[in-house]
């Protein structure tokens, strides 16, 4: 009889409760929640015996040293933003789903569900992790316009994204160009990110097309933009002709190579007939000059002359 009840006295000290074997918390081991959104950790207390009743049920977060619900002796406690799911919640109820109100960056996590009843105890762990759509991504250049004949940036920047993302480049339509970008990943206050990728182009590049593509950390397409580079010039007809620059350029220049000549033109016609009238003036000067000189002559072969036409000059 000794032996019998020392056995007893060890059972009941490894085994305290030994109808806890009678109970199950069945939950679902991962939840995805989205971003300011209601997010529903689903629990269920699976007992044998049917008339079973809860006397405790608590909620906690890893890491969080307050519990978010506690159900004991028929009162509800909960933090703000956490309640049951059943509004109408009472102790015969075994859905003991927990409600999260607002889901933020900060509600991932580990959450733990603990039920005690009238016919043995358990608890369950849910994983929620929370994700948050980017925003249609927008493509901006500097400069302002891209044209195929100078350098250019292309920069592609979208927001609200949960977790990290990445932004990859296509040309033409099909053609992956990514390696030729830079992406860079910022975190806001809210822990959302901010997604902004640089796509250097250089001068003669051949594609007329560029699209930004967002994707989420699960590989999956989110929203893309698409920017087309308009060519300098119109297209080739008949395998010659000019671009828009080269029809405005040209008559420009030849206008401006008729006046130059012209006023060439001009000025060499008008030193002509300067140089024409020097000409013709120049025997009509020298004539003056030999008849005055022959008159001179004459005179000194009549002294007499000379005396009367000074004593002329002195009266």
């Amino acid at each position: 009889m000794n032996s019998i009840g020392a056995l007893f006295v060890i059972c009941a000290v490894i085994f305290p409760n030994a109808n806890a074997v009678f109970l199950t918390v069945q939950c679902r081991s991962e939840i995805v929640g989205q971003y300011g959104q209601q997010s529903l950790l689903q629990c269920v207390v699976e007992p044998i015996d049917k008339d079973t009743t809860i006397r405790v049920v608590t909620w906690r977060k890893a890491g969080v040293e307050k519990a978010l619900l506690v159900f004991h002796e028929m009162k509800t406690i909960q933090e703000p933003g956490f309640k049951f799911a059943d509004p109408s919640w009472n102790n015969k109820n075994m859905n003991v789903s927990l409600l999260i109100a607002n889901t933020e960056v900060a509600s991932s996590g580990d959450y733990t569900c603990m039920v005690i009843t009238d016919s043995g105890e358990g608890s369950s762990t849910v994983t929620l992790k929370v994700v948050a759509k980017y925003s249609p991504p927008v493509i901006r250049s500097i400069p302002k316009k891209i044209t195929r004949t100078a350098d250019g940036t292309l920069i592609c920047d979208t927001d609200g994204g949960f977790p990290k993302g990445h932004i990859r480049w296509f040309v033409d339509g099909d053609t992956e160009w990514t390696r030729s970008s830079k992406m860079e990943a910022q975190q806001t206050r809210s822990g959302l990110f901010h997604l902004s990728s640089k796509l250097t182009l250089l001068q003669g590049s051949i594609f007329s097309t560029y699209t930004c593509v967002v994707f989420n950390a699960s590989g999956g397409k989110e929203a893309e933009d698409t920017l087309e580079v308009e060519p300098v010039s119109s297209e080739i007809e008949g395998g010659t002709g000019m671009g828009k620059a080269s029809k405005i350029v040209a008559p420009v220049v030849v206008i401006g190579s008729l006046i130059a000549g012209l006023l060439l033109v001009l000025l060499i016609y008008r030193r002509r007939s300067q140089q024409a009238r020097r000409h013709s003036t120049a025997p009509l000067m020298g004539g003056h000059q030999e008849v005055f000189r022959f008159q001179l002559e004459r005179e000194e072969d009549h002294p007499q002359r000379m005396d009367d036409k000074c004593k002329k000059f002195q009266v």
